[in-house]
């Protein structure tokens, strides 16, 4: 038996090698992944050996041939493919162990150029990935280290890996080569500044962490991050303690957080069941929380809190008095974050990007029976009126009247706020 290695993510590789060696696997690699497995003791084959031909290009052409392709597309139990692999010359590859050029690391670097960028989108190896998940029955393919255990494990037990767990195997080539290809579509539309909708829509996230349950007990979720840095996002935030976050826990504070980032001066929003219940901001963090807890004083309790500026023992002193679920700050006084971790179920969340908005060209997602709408995130606010009345509002009222426009843009439609002082004196959102 052959085993085809070439991985750019060389974690366990080397260990990984000399086990199947160690079990009569035939080891061919390429380029940096050769130069480890030899450096390391291996008697693996250099696949221009193999091939009769030299990598060349840069090392761009070095897998795309007949003797790569044919040794791991023929179906085996297919008398006239063996027959031609005999005519031919080639041997059969059992197993493919790719994982694919570093094209997420690379575009996310600073100052990157489009050359660099390019130059990482890999070609020979999803070729070669998709060859041989199409002929799973017959080659075990493997694209995560995280497997390698699984695979050694059930050829010592058994010799061979069993049909399951190639097909297993196969689902997650195409799973990694469509996140690739979402990627590199992703990255090409961003470079051409082009904000328009494809006929096709492809989107890529990576999972964060899988949840206890969703929105009820007996549904599944789980939360996935958007490729990239992703700044400002919840997904991004650090938890210092309590239970992970809900279902319902992400949705409601992710609602808290973009209210928040409307105000540039110290502000606290909380929120509760999705909506804004009390919003204050002040001249320093400490008035405005006041302003925010003395809003709605019921409605409160058992919610979320969110903080554009660091929470101090003062606020904490208070904030544990009251039953809350979630509490995001960019920072936490130290003696602030112990008072508050003496409630251990309550999550606390350091996301020091808190105020970062959203790029504007970002997408609006829901999802609806057997589709998706999508639309640009609500950026705008009001800021052109005309007064229609006698008496002309003065500039305090001005101003909480863009107050107030900032947090009923939040508020479930048709909400209605009422602002003064910069606090919230009333919410009301749609309910029926």
């Amino acid at each position: 038996m052959k085993a085809l290695i070439s991985v750019s993510d060389k974690t366990g590789i080397v260990d990984f090698a000399k086990e199947l060696e160690a079990l009569g696997i035939q080891i061919i690699s390429t380029g940096g992944t050769y130069n480890k497995l030899k450096d390391s003791g291996i008697n693996a084959t250099e696949i221009s050996e193999l091939t009769g031909f030299p990598e060349c290009l840069d090392g761009r052409v070095k897998t795309l041939h007949p003797k790569v392709h044919a040794g791991i597309l023929a179906i085996r139990s297919k008398e006239e493919h063996m027959k031609q692999l005999e005519e031919l010359g080639v041997e059969t590859i059992d197993f493919v162990v790719v994982n694919l050029y570093p094209f997420k690391q690379t575009i996310l670097k600073d100052n990157v150029t489009r050359a660099e960028c390019v130059e990482n989108i890999d070609i020979g190896g999803p070729t070669m990935l998709r060859s041989a998940a199409k002929n799973y029955q017959d080659v075990t393919v493997i694209t995560d280290p995280n497997d390698y255990e699984m695979i050694l494990n059930e050829l010592k037990q058994t010799g061979k890996v069993s049909v399951d767990t190639k097909f297993y195997l196969m689902n997650k080539v195409f799973e990694h080569t469509a996140n690739y290809d979402a990627m590199i579509c992703s990255y090409l539309k961003n470079e051409r500044k082009d904000e328009s909708f494809p006929d096709a829509l492809t989107l890529t996230y990576e999972k964060v962490q899988e949840m206890r349950y969703g929105e009820n007990p007996h549904q599944k979720a789980a939360l996935y991050k958007e490729i990239g840095k992703c700044e400002g996002s919840l997904t991004t935030a650090t938890k210092l303690n309590g239970k992970e976050l809900s279902f319902n826990n992400i949705n409601d504070t992710h609602g808290a957080l973009e209210l928040l980032k409307e105000f540039e001066e110290p502000t606290v929003v909380a929120c509760k069941h999705g909506n804004p219940c009390g919003v204050g901001s002040g001249k320093d963090i400490y008035e405005a929380w006041q302003k925010a807890f003395n809003a709605d004083k019921t409605s409160i309790f058992g919610g979320i809190i969110t903080v554009n500026r660091e929470i101090t023992v003062k606020m904490a002193e208070e904030m544990k008095e009251i039953f809350l679920e979630v509490i995001v700050a960019p920072s936490f006084e130290k003696e602030a974050l112990e008072i508050l971790k003496a409630k251990k179920n309550l999550r606390l969340l350091e996301l020091p990007t808190i105020s970062v908005k959203p790029y504007e060209n970002s997408l609006d997602i829901k999802k609806i029976n057997g589709g998706i709408i999508v639309q640009t995130i609500d950026s705008k606010l009001l800021d052109d009126y005309t007064v229609v009345t006698d008496r002309k509002p003065t500039d305090k009222e001005l101003e909480d009247m863009m107050f107030g426009l900032k947090v009923v843009k939040f508020a479930k439609s048709n909400g209605i706020v009422l602002a003064k002082d910069k606090q919230t004196i009333g919410i009301g959102p749609r309910t029926s």
